[in-house]
């Protein structure tokens, strides 16, 4: 029998693996939380799938989503990234990433984690939102919010409400899972 998952990812295989494997569980470490930071600033004004088809692509152009060495991208290098066709070559989404890596590691010195950061604003596990179907799942929240507000506050770029849910439900912090979605059950 056919697995019943979120009507959003019905597309094809590709939006099927990744709500049956990563939506909505909850991560816990910095490299992933940081992995989807990059995708999600892209996304921006973008499909989600388009993201996802070029994931790999981007895993390859910001050596493995690695925040340390992203942080130390020269312009000649971010240069070269707008010209990477594999990529959405956005100029500003690409300096956002670098700035977002410096952000990102000054967030770790002060709490020990990104980790320990941002999943205090949920209380240290994930929100349920219980959504009966796709018209029930909100864009933004009080909380996305706050977390986005305080982000930009640290200096954070393409980090807007929308964005930050966003990351939100892909990193497991809410549950937005639909009412008759399997991975309810």
């Amino acid at each position: 029998m056919e697995k019943k998952r979120c009507a959003w990812c019905e597309k094809d295989d590709l939006y099927r693996n990744y709500h049956d494997n990563e939506w909505g569980n909850p991560v816990y470490d910095d490299e992933t939380i940081f992995e989807f930071l990059v995708l999600e600033t892209f996304q921006a004004g973008l499909s989600w799938y388009t993201i996802l088809a070029k994931r790999e692509n981007f895993r390859n152009a910001f050596d493995q989503f690695d925040y340390k060495k992203i942080a130390n991208y020269t312009e000649t290098k971010m240069e070269a990234l707008k010209e990477d066709a594999g990529i959405i070559r956005n100029g500003l989404k690409i300096k956002a990433t670098v700035i977002n890596a410096q952000a990102f590691m000054k967030v770790q010195e002060e709490f020990g984690s990104f980790s320990k950061y941002i999943w205090r604003f949920v209380g240290g596990k994930p929100i349920d939102n219980n959504p009966k179907s796709l018209k029930d799942v909100q864009a933004t929240t009080e909380i996305s919010d706050k977390l986005s507000k305080d982000l930009k506050k640290r200096g954070f770029k393409f980090v807007g409400s929308t964005v930050v849910y966003a990351h939100m439900q892909a990193t497991g912090m809410v549950n937005d899972h639909v009412e008759d979605c399997w991975k309810r059950k």
